[in-house]
């Protein structure tokens, strides 16, 4: 599957926007946001035009399909399905990305970044409920129990990760049972419990043209 191979640090310097794509480098001055803020390239430090709200609609959802770490053609699927369910279109399709099983992975804190709780997923190393779950777009339900399996408690990347759970704030929906590599979604992700800078209001907009 294709899969962007780049640097990250461009894509947060492109949206103008820390996502924390870097992990544990995000919180130091080696940070890419703290050494060049401005875009990348040549014109980079160019005079900026005021954006068209064309532009602006198409930066927001940018935005959001990268800190995600998702395809275009990923994301639209998501917001069809968000189009379809009740309630407000915008809010369905954060609450979907919310609930994929990497992202979950990623705030429980036994990965620093979503590319890192991926490839965990991918390579067996997540349970969910004590069945392994392959599959990062795999929503989570209320309830469900995440756990990293026995055979994975021993990574260095996953015990490092661990010893940030204090400077990474644990959503009130999730519950981390750090000594025993455990966690439990007590409910279901809201909007207010996405606290990064996004208007999707403008993604709805972009998609409804």
């Amino acid at each position: 599957m294709a899969r962007y191979r780049g640097s990250v640090c461009k894509l947060c310097r492109r949206e103008n926007l820390k996502m924390f794509l870097k992990g544990e480098r995000c919180y130091t001055d080696r940070c890419a946001m703290e050494r060049r803020a401005y875009p990348p390239g040549d014109h980079g430090q160019g005079r900026q035009r005021k954006p068209s709200d064309f532009a602006l609609q198409l930066r927001e959802k940018q935005k959001v399909k990268r800190m995600y770490g998702l395809l275009e053609k990923q994301f639209r699927n998501y917001f069809k399905r968000a189009e379809g369910m009740k309630g407000v279109t915008g809010e369905n399709l954060l609450v979907l990305l919310e609930r994929r099983l990497d992202n979950v992975v990623c705030r429980l804190c036994f990965a620093t970044t979503r590319s890192d709780a991926r490839q965990l997923v991918r390579h067996r190393n997540v349970l969910v409920n004590g069945r392994k779950v392959d599959i990062p777009s795999y929503l989570v339900k209320e309830g469900d129990i995440i756990e990293v399996a026995e055979n994975a408690r021993k990574f260095q990347r996953i015990e490092a990760a661990l010893e940030t759970a204090e400077r990474r704030p644990l959503p009130d929906w999730l519950e981390l049972d750090k000594d025993n590599f455990k966690g439990e979604v007590k409910s279901l992700p809201t909007r207010e419990h996405v606290t990064m800078p996004i208007n999707e209001q403008l993604i709805v907009e972009l998609y409804s043209k």
